[in-house]
């Protein structure tokens, strides 16, 4: 079942959530693992509904990422929002993500208060 993501609960010890965009091959691999392991994920179309900024910000807390290293640096909105300028703090990378939220990397799994990228899809094994 799809939901949105302004629906989403804290996320606990038996939801498992993916962030997921069906026309990335990385991304319905991953759902595709999941699923083969008999895990069936609350799955948000971030493109559609995206996190807020507390909710990106508690997503790189549990990546233990930086905005800049959530970026998808490929993107030609990477380059059309001038987000190579390395003065930028990550407030303003967040609130970039927000506005395009193609710049998020993906897919993230978020589960028992954890997360990760599916890059390689098996690395979203190691939080479940």
């Amino acid at each position: 079942m799809i939901h949105p993501f302004t629906h989403c609960k804290k996320v606990n010890s038996l939801k498992v959530q993916i962030l997921h965009n069906p026309r990335c091959s990385k991304s319905r691999t991953t759902l595709q693992l999941l699923q083969e392991k008999g895990i069936e994920p609350e799955i948000i179309l971030y493109l559609d509904t995206p996190p807020d900024a507390d909710q990106l910000a508690s997503i790189l807390r549990k990546l233990d990422m930086s905005p800049r290293e959530l970026l998808r640096k490929g993107q030609s909105e990477y380059k059309e929002m001038g987000l190579d300028n390395k003065q930028l703090g990550d407030e303003q990378l967040i609130a970039a993500m927000l506005k395009a939220p193609i710049l998020i990397e993906r897919p993230i799994v978020l589960a028992n208060g954890r997360a990760a990228i599916g890059r390689p899809p098996e690395s979203v094994l190691k939080i479940l």
